[in-house]
């Protein structure tokens, strides 16, 4: 079952919501996001979130160390005591990442845990879920094969690259405008695995980019060269744009919208990505309205209505839109979308 992000996020919130407590592996290639929205979804739903990294454990920190105990008559037994990282109580998530990466030996101590909800002396709480990650073979990963009876166990869902799902979470977490407005540009580097460089494009490495780049940094080191020459390059069309905050402002009468297609694409995106309110948001679409097409009125009002709903502000914005009924329109239409 292939999923967005954000589907993904929608199916693990209902088998929270469902109290469907099956094993779930999350396969998808790296840097896509897997780990972040498992996190996201413990948050949404108060659970806490324990991330365990098998591949970087051996069998004795899964299963905890034998301790000796005196049963008296000069007798004793060994008791394993379990790690500190396994929960003992509460409601959350137990994330098993990498867990193909991890070797058999690990992988079948993990089965136990996975079957049974218990290894050693230790049991897992009822109220926790057991969802694991790991990425494929065709992702060139050093990986182990699963066995058949551990991956038997699980639900399987793949997640893909998305775009509009890496649109609302670089808005709800403010990313540089230049990121966003690239890859609105050239989504098609939204994630390109290349194996024989180190650094390469990725919603993770892109993440690491914006950081880079609002440091006053070259983001090459995150992205790779092709793909930070051509971000660089993107970067300085940013010099040709117009006042974009006159346009915000409303007093934009004189400016014109450039007609280089790429140009276009960072002055739209800019404006949605700079709108601080809904009566800005209503400047710059009035503004677009009379120079530009319908496909870019389109673009900037998906762009805006995805950051207001991750504001919390689409409400307000759809009040102001009854101003201009083709406004009103679009950003029912670009709503409608979001929700599915």
């Amino acid at each position: 079952m292939s999923l967005t992000p954000n589907e993904l996020a929608q199916y693990l919130n209902a088998l929270v919501a469902q109290h469907l407590p099956l094993s779930t592996m999350i396969w998808g290639p790296p840097g896509v996001g897997k780990s972040s929205v498992v996190a996201q979804v413990a948050t949404a739903n108060g659970l806490d979130f324990v991330d365990v990294r098998l591949s970087q454990l051996a069998p004795t920190d899964l299963r905890g160390l034998p301790v000796a105990q005196d049963t008296g008559g000069g007798s004793g037994v060994s008791r394993w005591y379990p790690p500190e990282f396994l929960p003992t109580g509460g409601r959350g998530i137990l994330f098993l990442d990498e867990v193909n990466m991890a070797p058999p030996t690990m992988q079948g101590m993990a089965q136990q845990l996975i079957l049974d909800r218990k290894v050693g002396s230790y049991e897992l709480p009822p109220e926790w879920f057991v969802w694991a990650a790991g990425n494929r073979k065709e992702d060139r990963a050093s990986v182990f094969d699963m066995p058949a009876p551990l991956a038997n166990r699980f639900l399987h869902l793949t997640v893909r690259p998305d775009f509009e799902a890496f649109r609302d979470y670089a808005l709800a977490r403010a990313l540089h405008e230049h990121v966003l407005a690239f890859l609105t540009f050239r989504p098609e580097l939204l994630h390109r695995l290349d194996s024989a460089q180190p650094a390469w494009p990725s919603p993770r490495s892109w993440e690491m980019a914006a950081r880079l780049h609002r440091a006053g940094l070259d983001a090459a080191p995150a992205i790779g060269e092709a793909a930070g020459a051509e971000f660089a390059a993107f970067v300085r069309l940013y010099e040709q744009l117009p006042d974009l905050e006159s346009v915000l402002g409303g007093e934009a009468v004189s400016l014109k919208l450039p007609q280089e297609p790429s140009v276009r694409y960072a002055a739209v995106v800019g404006l949605a990505a700079r709108a601080e309110g809904a009566q800005q948001g209503f400047h710059a679409f009035s503004w677009l309205a009379g120079q530009a097409g319908a496909e870019w009125l389109q673009l900037y009002v998906a762009t805006l209505v995805s950051k207001f709903q991750v504001k919390g502000q689409l409400g307000e914005l759809v009040a102001l839109m009854e101003r201009e009924p083709r406004l009103a329109e679009l950003v029912q239409g670009a709503a409608d979308l979001a929700e599915g």
